[in-house]
């Protein structure tokens, strides 16, 4: 059996339109709400890549009834007799987490595995139980599993050592059936923490303040069924925004939310790079070597995580030095060292990349060390001169759906292999 690989020959610039897809992060906080009710919930604009697909199977090992076509996910949990979802499929992804909550909502018990995804740093899941206590739970970990239970959940207030989006997903499943009213203080913010509140009010939850510090939760003990479309994915419109930087050229990307890319627009503006905006689209134009720059990883609003990755492909051939702060993973510049093998002049120490600009880079046989850095590693090909190809693209299935052909039609000469 053969090894997959995508091959990839620099120095095309991409021009033409991109249509993006639901969000996966959103996506993955969305889908686990159906659990909270018997009712059917029709899921539209699903991403069809690996990780929908994991929590599907995991949908349907509990009981539920879930078809997936067309990117529409269909949801009935009627069926749902099992506490605890599959430990294999759940140490997989990281949304596997999400669970937890719903289920712990939905039955007053659940079990679910250590969560999986990428290995970019340490991901505490202690805000997690924090909140469940607060809420009346009974929290024991094991070296597997986290377990859950109580005889009801009343709603409470729960302050968030640090605006932590997992955490603040999983109170809010947990808290939608809850007695009472819960607040959650120092809530994440990020769009997909929108997304879910939005969900659950169009189930019959009473949600308020999603998108701010304090996001206000009235309990209700039955939820309905509902029709909802997942918001488009704000790191998919990033990458191919920091793509188009890199590898020059006028792309128009089509169904993106402007607002949601602001700190990536504003550092690409700062670049050279020219970025219009209208009411559901972003035009990128980049012609010319760029400007060195600064970027701090930060919670929404600020420049996030998932995007530093692509963006220091990016800065390799940018005029001046460059640092990217990591403050959200401690280890998240892995893919710094494939970067040096296709030329980039770059050091770690800590959390804190330095990257001095070279003229170009050459193409070279590296490899996805995670999701995001398998974009990056992309977009490297794509600036490079030669021929890159990049390995472990299960990485990059996990986040981006027909990414290659995306990318070609754009003009990149891009296509996956086998050796």
């Amino acid at each position: 059996m053969g090894v997959e690989k995508i091959r990839v020959i620099g120095g095309r610039p991409l021009r033409g339109e991109v249509n993006i897809y639901g969000g996966k992060n959103a996506a993955l906080a969305v889908i686990p709400a159906a659990l909270l009710t018997d009712d059917v919930c029709v899921i539209e604009n699903v991403p069809n890549m690996d990780d929908i697909r994991i929590i599907k199977l995991m949908l349907q090992e509990l009981g539920a009834d879930v078809v997936l076509k067309d990117n529409v996910m269909t949801v009935c949990a009627a069926g749902v007799r099992d506490k605890q979802p599959s430990a294999q499929l759940a140490k997989m992804i990281r949304g596997s987490f999400y669970f937890l909550g719903a289920l712990l909502g939905r039955r007053g018990y659940a079990s679910v595995a250590m969560p999986g995804g990428c290995k970019i740093g340490e991901r505490k899941i202690d805000q997690h139980v924090k909140g469940f206590e607060a809420l009346g739970a009974v929290v024991q970990e094991d070296a597997e599993a986290v377990h859950a239970r109580a005889d009801k959940l009343v709603g409470t207030e729960i302050y968030l050592d640090m605006p932590s989006v997992g955490a603040t997903v999983n109170l809010m499943l947990a808290a939608a059936t809850a007695q009472g009213n819960t607040e959650i203080i120092n809530a994440a913010k990020e769009p997909h923490i929108v997304d879910l509140a939005n969900m659950l009010n169009s189930m019959g939850a009473r949600v308020r303040g999603a998108g701010t510090d304090i996001i206000r939760i009235r309990g209700t003990n039955h939820l309905h069924g509902c029709n909802y479309s997942v918001i488009p994915d704000q790191i998919e419109t990033g990458t191919y925004m920091i793509a188009a930087a890199g590898a020059g050229g006028d792309i128009t990307i089509h169904g993106a939310i402007p607002v949601h890319l602001d700190a990536l627009s504003a550092k690409l503006l700062e670049m050279g790079v020219r970025v219009y905006e209208g009411d559901d689209m972003i035009r990128v134009v980049s012609q010319g070597r760029l400007r060195a720059v600064s970027v701090q990883t930060m919670p929404y609003p600020g420049f996030p995580t998932d995007l530093q990755q692509p963006l220091s492909a990016l800065l390799t051939t940018a005029q001046g030095v460059s640092e990217i702060n990591e403050t959200i993973f401690d280890n998240r510049h892995c893919h710094i060292a494939e970067l040096i093998k296709m030329g980039a002049n770059a050091t770690v120490q800590g959390r804190v990349a330095t990257i001095t600009g070279v003229e170009s880079l050459h193409g070279a046989d590296v490899v996805a060390t995670d999701l995001r850095a398998g974009a990056a590693m992309v977009i490297a090909g794509l600036m490079a001169k030669g021929e890159t190809t990049i390995g472990n693209v299960h990485y990059i299935d996990r986040g981006y759906e027909r990414f290659e052909e995306k990318l070609r039609a754009l003009g990149a000469d891009i296509c996956r292999i086998h050796e």
